[in-house]
């Protein structure tokens, strides 16, 4: 059927990069197949935790066989996800919630209404990977501004006085993934001041809060009770539940009514653009909120016990570093920078079977990290880690 029809004169927008071939460690991944201690698992429903058998009936709410749209998501939905902000001294209003399928989508939704073509958003520097791709998909730029590992991952704000005037938002990610830091509260009431003097609104991604680990200065607060400058909180199921398959998130927006009106007068023509939330999911979430507890609590466990594991193997190599991991599900070890993190994680996966990210794949400016999971099953983690560190130990001490 494409018989003479000319594939490369497709037209590819610079949305998509030109060269979507694998890295190098993508590339020994698929060689090797199945990684013995894969320290990159980001899954939860793939290491090991016991989820209730029940967990996913109230799927099969018979509500779910109508379909009755509703461009904010049902309130009954809007109201559960509410309610689950007063352990942090919130409540935040559910009419000013906005359900999404994923907070992917619902960054995609915040730059198309913020933004034009061309526009910039502030994101966070280490962080997710995923921003520089989002906004590229939504045709706008990621612009990095430094975390300071030396100050325990506080905000470098010299980064915002040359902002250019594209700028739009700022994105924090509270706590913080892969460092694990939460936003300080010093840094939070600057960061609100900045977005107020400059018309900026703050995008604040709060899928981790409920994990807090080590804990710190901002721990205890969501952004979700902004009120001097816009501010839009995501969350989702995906972590709050570890559930990613069952695709919901959610917008909280707050701040001066004169902001916020039009803000969720936007959201809603564009939500009403794509109605992607599935309604079976929504309906279903309130009880599937009620019945987090036990996973969730399985997950923090899982993460308390090897991020204890980790910082004791770690104590008897004093040429590398473990940073307090505030929360999350990830911490960051930092290597003496004569070694090159890619060579290294190379060489772990193929020699060793050890799966880790390098650094540089979140935006790491300073020095040698290693990026690690604490999700994977505690014998898997504590064997992977063992040979991580005696290989990191062996090869540190030929250089």
């Amino acid at each position: 059927m494409l018989d003479g029809y000319n594939l490369r004169m497709v037209h590819r927008p610079r949305r998509v990069p030109a060269d979507l071939s694998p890295n190098r460690l993508a590339e020994a991944r698929a060689k090797i197949g199945e990684v013995p201690y894969d320290l990159t698992v980001s899954n939860p429903t793939a290491c090991g935790l016991a989820y209730p058998e029940n967990l996913l009936a109230p799927l099969a709410d018979p509500r779910g066989l109508t379909y009755g749209p509703d461009t904010r998501g049902p309130l009954t939905t809007r109201r559960a996800v509410a309610a689950g902000y007063a352990r942090w001294g919130a409540v935040p209003d559910p009419d000013r919630i906005v359900l999404t399928a994923s907070t992917s989508e619902a960054y995609s939704f915040l730059f198309k209404l913020f933004c034009d073509a061309g526009d910039a958003v502030l994101v966070p520097a280490p962080s997710y990977p995923l921003f520089d791709h989002l906004a590229s998909l939504d045709g706008i730029d990621a612009v990095p501004y430094d975390l300071d590992g030396d100050l325990g991952w506080r905000i470098d704000f010299s980064a915002f006085e040359g902002a250019a005037p594209q700028v739009r938002a700022v994105v924090v990610v509270h706590p913080n993934n892969p460092t694990g830091s939460f936003v300080h509260p010093f840094d939070r009431g600057g960061l609100v001041a900045l977005c107020r003097e400059r018309n900026w609104a703050l995008i604040a991604d709060e899928v981790f809060l409920p994990y807090p680990l080590d804990g710190g200065p901002g721990e205890e607060t969501s952004f979700v009770d902004t009120r001097d400058c816009l501010c839009c909180t995501l969350g989702g199921l995906s972590k709050s539940l570890g559930l990613p398959q069952l695709k919901l998130a959610w917008i909280a927006v707050a701040g001066p009514d004169e902001l916020v009106r039009p803000t969720l007068d936007g959201l809603d023509y564009i939500v009403d653009a794509y109605l992607s939330v599935s309604t079976p999911v929504a309906l279903a979430a309130p009880e599937l909120l009620a019945r987090a507890g036990p996973v969730r609590n399985a997950i923090a466990d899982r993460c308390r016990s090897n991020l204890a594991t980790f910082q004791t193997l770690v104590a008897e190599h004093p040429e590398l570093t473990l940073p307090p991991v505030g929360g999350g599900w990830s911490a960051v070890l930092r290597v003496p920078s004569v070694v090159d993190e890619v060579t290294l994680c190379l060489e772990l996966l193929e020699r060793h079977g050890v799966g880790v990210y390098p650094g540089s794949f979140f935006g790491f400016a300073n020095g040698a990290w290693l990026v690690v999971s604490l999700l994977p099953e505690s014998e898997i983690f504590a064997a992977g880690v063992r040979e991580m560190l005696g290989f990191l130990g062996e090869t540190i001490s030929r250089r």
